[in-house]
Formats: C-alpha cells, structure tokens, sequence
C-alpha cells in the first residue's frame, strides 16, 4: 500500500499464466504485433491468406485481405485498429479496420521495406528500406524523406507518441531523431550488423539486437542510446524483439543454422535473461503487451502467447485541485474503487472511466476528493 498527500492505493494482483500454443494456424509467421492490453494481435504469414487478427488474445483467429505482395514488416496502434505493412521490393500499406482493407501508400518509392513503426494512436508512421527513411505525420496519408545516409538500414522504432525514432542499419551506424524524423543525428550505439530495435514509450529505452545470420549480442539504453550496454546473453542469429512500455520486460528470438531457436525474456531491462520452454523451432517474431504481462511469440509451425500476473501500479499527482490517478494500461480488466476508511469492506467503484493516454499508455482518472483523505486500489472484477 501507498500513501501520498493522504490517500493510500491498494493493488490487488491477478492471476498466473505460462506459454500456451494459439490457435494460430500452422504457417510461416513472419511479423506479429499486439495492442497495448494484449487482447488484440496482428499477425503476417508467409503463405495465403497473408494477415490474421485475434480479438480474443489469439484464442481464435480471421483472415483478412491483405493484398498479395511479399510483406515483410508490420507495426500496429495501441488499440490494434490501424496497421502498417512494408513490402520486401514494393511499396508501403496501411489499413485503419484492423487490416479489413489495405490501401498502398502514393508517394513512397519501391523498396526493400525491411521495418516499419507506429505511433500508439497511429498517426505517426516511421519505414526503412535499403536506402531509405519515409515518416508520416498523417497515419499515411503523405510521406517525407529524410536526410540520412543512404544505406542499408536494419530496423525502425518509436515512442509512443512518434515524436522519437531510432533507426538502426545492418552496416553498423544509428540515428536517432526526436521530432518524428524531421531532422536525424547519429547516436553511441555500437556499430553492429544490426537488425532488430524496440523502444519504450517515452523513448528513452531502447533494445538493440545484431540481425539473422551474424551471430551476435543484445545491446540497451536507457537514455535514447546516448550510452548502450551489452546483455548478459549468448550471441545469437536474433530475428525480432519488443519491449513493455516502461522498458522493464523484454523478449527476443532468434534461429541457429541446424534449424532450432529460442525465446528469451527478461524482466528488468536487459538485466537478467532467461530461455523460456518453447519448442526449439525457427522463431521469426516477438511482441509485447504494454504491461509486459502478455507477450506473444511467432514462427515457423505457429503463434504461442504467455501470460503473467498483472500488478498494475497505482499512483496520484495533484492536477489543479484535483487528483490524478494513473496506472500502465494493464492485459486484463482491473476497476478503480475507492473507500473512506480502510478499516471498512465498503469499496466502491469509482465511476468515472478511466482515459488511455496515448502517449505514455497509461490510464487516467481525474478525481475531485470530496473528503481530506482517501483510499484507491485497483481490483480485478
């Protein structure tokens, strides 16, 4: 329990959970994304149909029309309604129904479109080829090149709200920008091959890894890549890794060259890693939940999904005279309550709805307290 200014939060924990398979078919699954509470997921196969959503955290799966190209990479908005997909020699796709409907992107040029990001209300879009950096400040509607290097870039990630990019190349060099790719400078990133990034949602932290087929390690950063540091962890082929939105819980997979792979968490920032029990198969694609709590693997065979207890942590800022409540959008349902005296079971709903903000992911309660102290947790219904 926490006590500021007079009011005391309580936080209820939930429920355990381990890795499951998801009723994701058995194909080539090249990029997966979730929505900020986990219970929405975006996945792109290798075969026909190309794009699966969930509504139901991968209980069950539908097949939407993504057009027929070879797409490569993919990136989805908090609530998992407006997507960006990047072609391997096309062009750049974009969908707002949850990838119902597609529509191609007009004026960007033909590429290696090898990774692309989003902001968490879907705005603001970040894509890198071969040689280029393309960002949107209009969810896709018009496009702008930037003054970076031309070369072959490996990997792109934002902030929540899109204001800072990084952008990673497979010859070694990395940019960061902080006005949504407006203007770009070089940061202290390792020069690595590498080819995958993920970021938190201020942008502060960031988790680097060296790409397929170079065998090398995980870097982080928590200060927008102004100093990294190498992972406790094996060199390996990584093929994709995500973060939570506070950064603390990380996974990463990779593929050797006899065939097998590994899933590997962390859940303190790069800290500590561990290998998980999943099957030792090609893995191609990792996600997260903004908790951290529900993180999701895909592969050569299927989609797996793993599920913790969440622990939402509940704090208060005085905003005016009033009181704001905010905790990190949580992967399943929790409900605010409120009470006058601790040593009472009257709990109440609080009946005012919870806000996601969008741009560091948190749910918001602006409160008017009626009395000089008060007590708020939150609960699962």
């Amino acid at each position: 329990m926490l006590a500021i200014g007079g009011l005391s939060m309580v936080v209820e924990p939930a429920f355990a959970q381990t890795w499951t398979l998801t009723g994701a078919p058995s194909n080539v699954w090249q990029w997966v994304a979730s929505s900020a509470d986990g219970s929405k997921l975006v996945a792109i196969t290798a075969g026909t149909p190309f794009v699966f959503t969930s509504t139901n955290s991968g209980q069950t799966w539908t097949s939407n029309s993504l057009p027929v190209l070879d797409f490569y990479a993919g990136a989805a908005s908090a609530d998992g309604s407006r997507l960006i997909g990047g072609v391997a020699g096309g062009g750049i796709y974009t969908s707002t129904d949850s990838g119902m409907t597609w529509a191609q992107a007009t004026n960007v040029p033909n590429g290696q479109w090898i990774s692309v990001a989003s902001s968490a209300d879907g705005t603001r879009l970040a894509a890198v080829s071969d040689l280029f950096i393309y960002n949107s400040t209009n969810s896709g509607a018009t496009w702008i090149s930037n003054n970076v290097p031309g070369i072959y870039w490996g990997a792109v990630a934002c902030s929540a709200d899109g204001r800072e990019v990084v952008a990673v190349a497979d010859y070694g060099a990395s940019y960061i920008s902080t006005n949504s790719g407006t203007t770009w400078m070089s940061n202290s990133i390792p020069r690595m091959i590498w080819g995958s990034v993920a970021s938190s949602a201020d942008g502060s932290k960031l988790i680097v890894a060296v790409g397929l087929g170079n065998a090398g390690p995980i870097y982080t950063s928590t200060d927008s890549g102004v100093t990294c540091v190498s992972n406790n962890i094996p060199n390996n082929d990584w093929t994709s890794v995500a973060s939570s939105a506070d950064g603390t819980t990380l996974i990463a997979s990779m593929w050797t060259s006899d065939g097998g792979g590994s899933i590997y968490t962390s859940t303190n920032s790069g800290g500590i890693w561990k290998s998980n029990s999943l099957p030792s198969l090609k893995w191609r694609c990792v996600a997260a939940s903004a908790d951290g709590k529900t993180l999701v693997a895909g592969g050569v065979g299927g989609i797996w999904i793993s599920r913790t207890t969440p622990a939402p942590r509940l704090t208060a800022a005085p905003t005016n005279s009033n009181l704001k409540l905010s905790w990190l959008v949580p992967s399943t349902n929790f409900v605010l309550q409120q009470n006058v005296d601790l040593s009472t079971t009257n709990w109440a709903d609080v009946t005012n709805p919870p806000v996601l903000n969008l741009t560091n992911l948190q749910d918001e309660v602006v409160l008017s307290p009626a009395n000089s102290s008060g007590f708020y947790r939150l609960r699962t219904p």
